[in-house]
């Protein structure tokens, strides 16, 4: 137990992770098509801010600016020659927060996907994807990151490939996948299945489990999918606050800080330790949601239709364990959480 993620995971019950990047820097001002990550250098202060919001509400963990930080998706704004100057940026900009606090707090650097399709349906290779994650992943550690946090990934081959590169960096790592295709990644990957890929990893994640998706009822029911698989290993459960909706021009999320409190201890009770939120989480659902672990008893595994009672229903009948067949979808770009 050599990294400080294990360390704190064999004291700890439950671990409350941060909220959202992307809508946080958008309420400072963020532009829609801007790269993020460019305000590492550019911004500093708006990213300490940023993740001091997180720390500050309470959050044990944070994720770094980096979401983004890969070759190919900084290609899209002529910055894949920045990768391991913005990565570090982004990491050291945390460890500075993380001191800062006066208690421990885990500097997770982000790694996104990269935006391509993997061989043999795409043009991605292993290989490369691991050598654009190992470069990423470098510039992460050399800026103090505690643990590399791979999230919203949808195909297995891409988060084998992330495994990878944690490897070769000599990095602790944590792997979410997005469950958004009625219980499914966008390329099919079920929660059975996912908790059975992560066991047979040569460098397995120290903790595994779901980002984003639809909402949170969604979120919670793939957790009792990785809960039903008699995983040992910590279970990660980032749910967005509620479900988007378009309101005056911008994209607006639905759930309160009282629901993702509410959110919070269903999360626990189903079987999460690591627990944040995605798309529309800000720092006064952070607040709510520690509060509600840290004020209410732990209660039994919830039903589904405890969940659904208290955050929902869910969007579709399937959770892809069932043996249904996975509905057809067409490829779009993977949104920032």
């Amino acid at each position: 137990m050599a990294d400080a993620l294990s360390r704190m995971l064999a004291t700890r019950d439950w671990i409350l992770a941060d909220g959202a990047t992307g809508t946080n820097l958008f309420n400072m001002g963020l532009a829609s098509g801007d790269a993020p990550e460019f305000w590492n250098v550019d911004r500093p202060d708006d990213i300490r801010r940023l993740y001091s919001g997180a720390v500050e509400a309470g959050s044990d963990l944070f994720l770094t600016n980096t979401f983004g930080g890969n070759a190919s998706r900084l290609a899209l704004h002529d910055g894949q020659s920045r990768v391991r100057e913005l990565n570090r940026a982004g990491a050291e900009i945390g460890r500075e927060v993380a001191d800062a606090a006066g208690r421990d707090v885990i500097v997770a650097g982000s790694v996104g996907p990269t935006g391509e399709i993997m061989a043999p349906m795409g043009a991605l290779t292993h290989e490369l994807a691991v050598e654009m994650f190992h470069e990423q992943a470098e510039g992460l550690k050399e800026g103090g990151a505690d643990v590399l946090w791979v999230e919203t990934i949808s195909a297995p081959e891409e988060y084998k490939a992330a495994a990878e590169a944690a490897h070769r960096a000599g990095m602790p790592w944590c792997g979410t996948m997005s469950f958004d295709t009625a219980g499914r990644t966008m390329m099919g990957v079920t929660s059975a299945a996912m908790a059975a890929m992560v066991e047979k990893l040569p460098h397995a994640p120290v903790a595994f489990g779901a980002n984003c998706g639809v909402g949170a009822s969604d979120l919670l029911r793939t957790v009792l999918g990785f809960a039903a698989q008699g995983t040992e290993r910590p279970v990660i459960a980032k749910g967005n606050a509620g479900i988007p909706k378009y309101v005056d021009g911008h994209i607006h999320y639905d759930g309160t800080p009282e629901l993702m409190a509410d959110y919070a201890v269903l999360a626990r009770d189903c079987g999460a330790t690591i627990i944040g939120g995605c798309c529309g989480t800000t720092p006064a659902h952070l607040e709510q949601m520690r509060a509600a672990l840290e004020t209410r008893a732990p209660g039994p595994r919830p039903t589904l239709e405890a969940i659904t009672t208290a955050l929902g229903a869910f969007s579709s009948a399937s959770d892809g364990t069932d043996g249904a067949a996975a509905p057809t979808r067409q490829r779009r770009r993977r949104a920032r959480p």
